[in-house]
């Protein structure tokens, strides 16, 4: 039986009824339409003098990340990673190795992974989503793999520990797993994953180190 392979790398908007810019839009347009007010030419030059006005109003302001959103940037830049898979019921025992490039989407919102990996399964490749969902305060993260599996997790972060919990189906039962990254130095820190057995006890499955290149 395998580790889940997720273990191996983690417009328009409406103005206010009172909004001065929407009152003064508002006046351009009966200006406009107003029957035989004007001659053309001034009807053309109110509408360029509208035109900033009006889109003023439909613009909306660009949302920007927060500070929690921003803790993600740690993780961003090519990292090498170097680590033991232990021997168990779920998986053989050996090296793993890869490597992880990450780097944030348009907008800062969310970071992109692209994964190779070397372990005692084989070769994959991956790729994952990080975020933050602020209504639930934790960290998300999505991975997709060239096995055809796929692999969630959430996470929560104090001080320079980041943790993340998982639940996967093996054998048709529900297994739990906690991810640990420990962060040694700007350049690397550690990384450990465990996973719950039947009484609750908390077993090492993998362990290792990464380092930004």
């Amino acid at each position: 039986m395998l580790l889940p392979s997720g273990v191996y790398c983690l417009t328009a908007a409406l103005a206010l009824p009172f909004q001065p810019t929407k009152l003064r839009v508002i006046s351009c347009f009966l200006f406009l339409v107003k029957e035989n007010s004007v001659k053309p030419v001034f009807a053309v030059l109110a509408a360029a003098l509208c035109l900033p006005l009006i889109l003023q109003a439909q613009a909306p302001p660009m949302p920007k990340p927060g500070p929690e959103v921003k803790k993600l940037d740690y993780f961003m830049g090519t990292w090498k990673i170097e680590g033991e898979v232990k021997s168990s019921p779920h998986s053989p025992g050996g090296k793993v190795s890869g490597t992880h490039h990450i780097e944030w989407m348009p907008g800062d919102f969310f970071l992109v992974t692209h994964s190779d990996f070397k372990s005692p399964m084989g070769e994959w490749k991956g790729l994952a989503v990080w975020g933050y969902k602020a209504d639930d305060k934790v960290y998300t993260y999505q991975e997709y793999d060239s096995t055809g599996e796929s692999f969630s997790a959430t996470g929560t972060v104090q001080g320079d520990t980041w943790t993340w919990l998982s639940e996967s189906k093996m054998g048709g039962k529900v297994m739990k797993g906690r991810y640990t990254v420990n962060v040694v130095s700007p350049t690397s820190y550690t990384f450990k994953y465990e996973m719950a057995s039947d009484s609750g006890e908390w077993n090492a499955l993998m362990e290792g180190k990464a380092t930004k290149q």
